[in-house]
């Protein structure tokens, strides 16, 4: 599966972005999938999964409440709409197979000013 992030940018605290992940390969629709972020000089941090068929979701403390994450199968997406965005949500953004956080494709740059 190959993943290619987008939707990123510079936003202020409180403003919403919304992250597109475009997946291609044949057995993206049997994988959960899930959103990871990186910020300079942190652990990667796994922001928030759904299953193979988006019936189930989950989110990391630090997010639940403000942002969601869903995919449609039939466009081999993966969306994760961020909303109340915080200072300390700034990071590098990509999604992954829920369980394999390492095949990683390109990520995005998300910004969030005070």
């Amino acid at each position: 599966v190959q993943l290619q992030a987008s939707g990123g940018g510079l936003v202020q605290a409180g403003g919403s972005l919304r992250l597109s992940c475009a997946a291609s390969g044949p057995t993206y629709n049997t994988f959960a999938m899930a959103w990871f972020r990186q910020a300079p000089g942190k652990e990667r941090e796994r922001v928030a999964s759904i299953s193979y068929n988006g019936g189930s979701t989950s989110y990391a403390d630090s997010v639940k409440g403000r942002f969601t994450i869903s995919r449609d199968n039939g466009k081999n997406t993966v969306y994760l709409q961020m909303n109340s965005v915080k200072p300390e949500d700034t990071a590098v953004y990509y999604c992954a197979p829920a369980g394999k956080p390492d095949s990683r494709g390109q990520g995005t740059q998300v910004t969030v000013s005070s």
